[in-house]
């Protein structure tokens, strides 16, 4: 991916792509979002290690994230406040890309329980959105998978779009039992198909 992707911002917020360099601040900012927020995230994530926001961890996850997106295969943003370096709020994450006949990936999201109900998800999924259906990222569809019980964020899902495609049953476990899961898609009603198909 090129210098323009690692970067986006919306009128509240710096959306930042990993940061695999030695010493970054990334590494600490990202590691209190997890400690902060596990209870937040519990309901809604699959298990996670016990030790999953140690720095060691975080910053091999750091690692791997950049590479990923510097080829391409998975693009993650951690949203900062405007102006508040160093606070991780949230995260974007773009994964399973394929490219082909497909020009599809998988949406996923979370955000501060502390930073709720002031439509800062709504505003980097919609930057987001605009970035994956740039001429620069070109795809055609996103999906993402949302649990019937999360209201919250079906209705951001809503707002920006996305239609429901039906109900994957026992899709993940979560909580401690395997979950159904509403799946949803936006497609890109302006896509162009690359000349190298």
């Amino acid at each position: 991916m090129t210098a323009a992707h690692q970067q986006l911002h919306t009128a509240r917020l710096l959306l930042q792509a990993p940061d695999a360099t030695p010493g970054s601040p990334q590494v600490a900012a990202v590691a209190d979002f997890y400690r902060r927020n596990a209870a937040h995230f519990a309901p809604w994530d699959p298990p996670l290690p016990a030790d999953h926001a140690a720095p060691e961890r975080i910053a091999q996850a750091l690692a791997d994230g950049a590479e990923a997106f510097a080829t391409g295969r998975a693009l993650r943003w951690w949203l900062l406040p405007a102006g508040t370096p160093g606070r991780v709020i949230g995260q974007v994450h773009l994964s399973s890309l394929v490219r082909g006949a497909f020009q599809s990936c998988h949406l996923g999201y979370a955000l501060d329980a502390g930073c709720q109900g002031r439509g800062l998800m709504h505003e980097a999924l919609r930057r987001v959105i605009d970035e994956a259906f740039s001429p620069r990222l070109n795809l055609h569809r996103i999906q993402a998978a949302v649990r019937p019980e999360n209201h919250r964020s079906l209705a951001v899902l809503a707002r920006l779009g996305f239609a429901q495609i039906g109900l994957a049953r026992s899709y993940l476990f979560i909580d401690g039992a395997w979950r159904d899961h509403h799946l949803l898609e936006l497609t890109h009603p302006a896509f162009v198909q690359p000349a190298d198909w």
